[in-house]
């Protein structure tokens, strides 16, 4: 039987802020529903999670996801099978295409034990029922869709050809263990270039201040309640503190680590690591270390003592505790180990992983009761989870390198920022926290940055010439990522067809 996460929460699994009467998500994030009302009315942008045949594996939010799994070979499960059962290679995906039209145009597939080869164009839906429900059968421009692929298996459409091969993706996924629709960037993925000025930009032309502000801040509450939303489920399944020690170590792992960081997570639980570390940090980084497959079995040539001397420490505590995750380990080949930053390299992150989660008292815990002491101030949240500098990664950015003149942060305050985010803001809206709430909260968030994907939004719905001071609070950049998501990622007609200047005429 699940238990209830609230009242889970009041039990213990919860912030130490918690009240006696937790609030509901609709009342910490009141705005969020003003959000709502514009993506209600938007044509497929929104997933709304309600077949049954959705819960094998946790659903992708919005089709996108499921065409760049289709586009990208990393992602798209090597083995597939028609709905009839019948072998399927896919050659070549085919060109995304990014005007009206068929998804993929032009793949190549080889098709059953005979490989017959397979020249067509493929759409791609959440649910076969989406085929008819769009419109295509009687579109010409989807005549030559030979394959149709999906999430989830069902009925086959009514107006598709007969002759069409049906895919669904959701078992083959699911049998992955590695797979994550989370580790999937987006913005990594070919989207339409937009005609400049954008239809937003002119309706948004004349509205006041408040009125924009009103905009971005009702989308950033509402990014924050689906990801309240989503957490719900496995609060219930695992608790409160394990679900917060995987979404941490989920946030420090970047898009690329983002899977390997969770299975680590599950794999070497909250409760044994506190079990086998018993307060001891060093401790902890090796069973993290080891877990995730990442000691180096052999010191090489070119390390100087200092780096010889600790992993022989971490070693020597590895091999004492490695039985107990026998067959559990994660290997090397699983983590994407280079290409990004040195300083965000997994071994330095699980550090930061160590420090956090192998204190003695519960960090869940203590960030609640910053809250009370603070007043509500969430920045003390981010001086929280900003891990401490000291021991070998002081001055180091990779494994044997050359010591830095000047410290480098394990995390550093806009990670920390993006930790608060994407794992703390939410579980303590799962939770019903109503001290993490309270009137001002946003105003009270430490700046996570820019990225490309918000000044490419602002720019999309203000124009260049956007005051900074409009974006600049972080519960409007988190809205301007929320409006990205729900619009611009699944506009394929250069904001033509988009839906999104009609929707904003009726939230104004």
């Amino acid at each position: 039987m699940r238990r209830n996460p609230i009242a889970g929460a009041k039990k213990g699994y919860g912030a130490a802020g918690l009240s006696n009467s937790p609030a509901t998500l609709e009342e910490l994030l009141p705005k969020a529903s003003l959000w709502r009302k514009v993506t209600d009315r938007a044509s497929g942008s929104i997933l709304r999670v309600c077949d049954p045949a959705l819960a094998v594996l946790p659903p992708p939010q919005s089709e996108r996801l499921l065409q760049a799994v289709w586009y990208d070979d990393r992602w798209r499960p090597p083995e597939l099978r028609t709905v009839e059962g019948e072998g399927v290679r896919v050659c070549s995906p085919g060109r995304w295409n990014l005007e009206a039209g068929p998804d993929f145009l032009e793949a190549t597939l080889e098709v059953g034990p005979q490989r017959r080869q397979l020249r067509c164009d493929v759409e791609v839906h959440l649910r076969p029922a989406e085929w008819d429900a769009h419109g295509h059968g009687a579109d010409p421009r989807y005549r030559n869709v030979q394959a149709h692929v999906t999430y989830a298996p069902g009925r086959a459409p009514v107006t598709l050809p007969p002759t069409a091969l049906r895919i669904s993706l959701r078992d083959a996924l699911a049998a992955n263990p590695r797979f994550s629709f989370e580790a999937i960037d987006l913005a990594a993925y070919p989207y339409a270039i937009r005609r400049s000025p954008c239809p937003c930009t002119a309706v948004l032309s004349d509205w006041g201040v408040e009125e924009r502000v009103a905009l971005l801040e009702a989308a950033g509450e509402e990014r924050l309640r689906r990801k309240a939303e989503r957490l719900r489920p496995a609060m219930e399944e695992r608790g409160v503190e394990q679900v917060f020690y995987e979404e941490v170590l989920c946030a420090l792992g970047y898009r690329d680590n983002k899977a390997p960081f969770r299975q680590l997570a599950e794999r070497l639980s909250l409760a044994e690591l506190r079990a086998q570390s018993q307060g001891n940090p060093e401790t902890a980084y090796a069973l993290l270390s080891g877990v995730a497959g990442l000691l180096p079995e052999s010191p090489r040539s070119t390390w100087d003592a200092e780096t010889r001397r600790w992993l022989r420490g971490l070693w020597d505590i590895w091999w004492r505790k490695s039985s107990i995750w026998s067959g559990r380990c994660l290997t090397p080949s699983e983590w994407k180990l280079s290409g990004f930053r040195p300083a965000n390299h997994p071994l330095r992150r699980l550090a930061a992983a160590a420090w956090l989660f192998a204190r003695p008292s519960s960090l869940w815990v203590e960030l609640g009761q910053d809250l009370i002491v603070s007043g509500g101030r969430l920045r003390r949240a981010v001086d929280r989870l900003d891990a401490p500098l000291g021991g070998y990664w002081e001055r180091r950015l990779t494994l044997g390198g050359v010591l830095q003149r000047r410290p480098v942060a394990l995390l550093g305050r806009s990670r920390a920022a993006a930790v608060l985010y994407n794992a703390v803001l939410p579980l303590f809206a799962a939770t019903g926290d109503r001290a993490a709430f309270r009137t001002g909260w946003a105003e009270t968030l430490p700046d996570e940055g820019e990225s490309r994907r918000i000044l490419h939004t602002a720019t999309i719905l203000f124009g260049p010439d956007v005051p900074p001071s409009l974006i600049r609070p972080a519960i409007r950049r988190q809205g301007l990522l929320q409006i990205f998501q729900d619009f611009c990622l699944h506009d394929r007609s250069a904001c033509r067809d988009c839906p999104l200047p009609e929707r904003l005429h009726a939230f104004r």
